[in-house]
């Protein structure tokens, strides 16, 4: 059995806990983020004070995709993340008067969107059944990378994190689920935004020894879930490898060659299709599945379009049916590539390609 993690041992392949920067949220901020973060506040009260909705939002908008991306952590669906993201902006003006002076509007509105995702939690009532993993959260949803990129210091934002794979990789997402909310919630503001413990309590209205008593069993779960290697994974898009190792997967699947495809495998390859609870494991078992699928089950011609969602390698699957012209949104494969070869594969459904900036369907003639 694996030992608790002590409270200061971050999760593997998450940074180590981050001293606050001077302005007291967040990981270190481009000069003078204190400032803007100053007159931001003084805005919104102005706003408040003034009664000005239109204005009131408009501010609390500036940090839609980073709470929306905070909320995907939590919940671990896009559909849902989009839903409380709503709800957060209303319940933000609806308790404007509790935003006062002194404080930071970024950290008050994390404070509302992780209270609204517990609440979520709590209604939704979606549990992994004991000793279950990645198969069994089946509400896991994809993320496309061109919209992640929206997170970034800016002007207007200038304490966002750059957001890298180890905060949205898909095992990260699905290991979380294990975790009661209110773990969740300790994790990811700790070690993913990089909030003190007393910032964590005055966000939860909890005491600072419980936030460390969370943090150290949510870490202590995670490290039990969550591959070794996970370290390598602080990047922020496909690396030049993952692009070329894609380029053979989209050949292979575009040329119906079972054998590529399968060469390609690692021994230990797992698919999984949320949100279908199946899984395939076994380099066996998906070779034969392959041979399948390209062989009496084959259904038309495939063309695939590279992509990226969680920070990992994709590929848009296009499906022509025998007897038709034209290529339709069919699925999303995220890959993850392990020493060269494929360890795992999540294939979701065709609805978020307009997210991803891909059409629904592709001309024929077009290369």
């Amino acid at each position: 059995m694996t030992p608790p993690a002590p409270a200061d041992a971050p999760v593997p392949g998450l940074a180590a806990p981050v001293t606050p920067a001077p302005s007291g949220r967040g990981r270190p901020a481009p000069a003078r983020a204190g400032e803007t973060s100053a007159r931001e506040a003084e805005a919104a009260l102005a706003a408040v004070r003034a009664g000005d909705q239109e204005a009131f939002v408009a501010l609390a908008y500036r940090h839609r995709r980073e709470l929306h991306v905070h909320c995907y952590r939590m919940l671990a669906s896009y559909d849902d993340a989009e839903d409380v993201v709503q709800e957060v902006i209303l319940r933000a003006w609806r308790r404007r008067d509790s935003f006062t002076e002194g404080v930071s509007f970024r950290a008050w509105l994390y404070r509302i969107a992780t209270n609204a995702c517990l609440d979520a939690i709590r209604a939704r009532k979606r549990r992994v059944p004991a000793g279950g993993g990645f198969a069994e959260v089946t509400w896991l949803q994809p993320y496309p990378d061109r919209l992640l990129d929206e997170v970034a210091p800016s002007a207007d934002e200038p304490d966002a994190v750059v957001v890298t794979r180890e905060t949205v990789e898909l095992a990260f997402l699905a290991a979380l689920q294990l975790l009661p909310g209110r773990q969740r919630a300790v994790l990811l503001a700790r070690d993913v935004l990089g909030w003190s413990a007393a910032e964590v309590a005055e966000l939860l209205d909890a005491s600072v020894a419980s936030v460390n008593s969370a943090l150290q069993r949510a870490r202590a779960t995670l490290q039990q879930q969550l591959p070794e290697r996970r370290q390598d994974w602080s990047v922020t898009r496909p690396t030049d490898e993952e692009r070329a190792l894609m380029a053979r997967f989209i050949d292979a699947h575009q040329r119906h060659d079972a054998k590529a495809a399968a060469a390609m495998l690692r021994e230990d390859i797992r698919i999984s299709m949320p949100p279908h609870d199946m899984v395939f494991e076994g380099i066996d078992v998906v070779s034969q599945a392959l041979e399948t699928a390209f062989g009496v089950e084959e259904v038309g011609d495939w063309r695939l379009v590279p992509t990226s969602a969680n920070r990992m390698p994709a590929a848009a699957s296009y499906l022509r049916p025998w007897g038709e012209t034209e290529f339709r949104a069919f699925k999303l494969d995220v890959v993850q590539f392990v020493d060269g070869k494929v360890q795992a594969v999540t294939t979701f459904g065709w609805s978020r390609f307009e997210d991803f900036g891909l059409p629904l369907a592709l001309d024929p003639d077009d290369d």
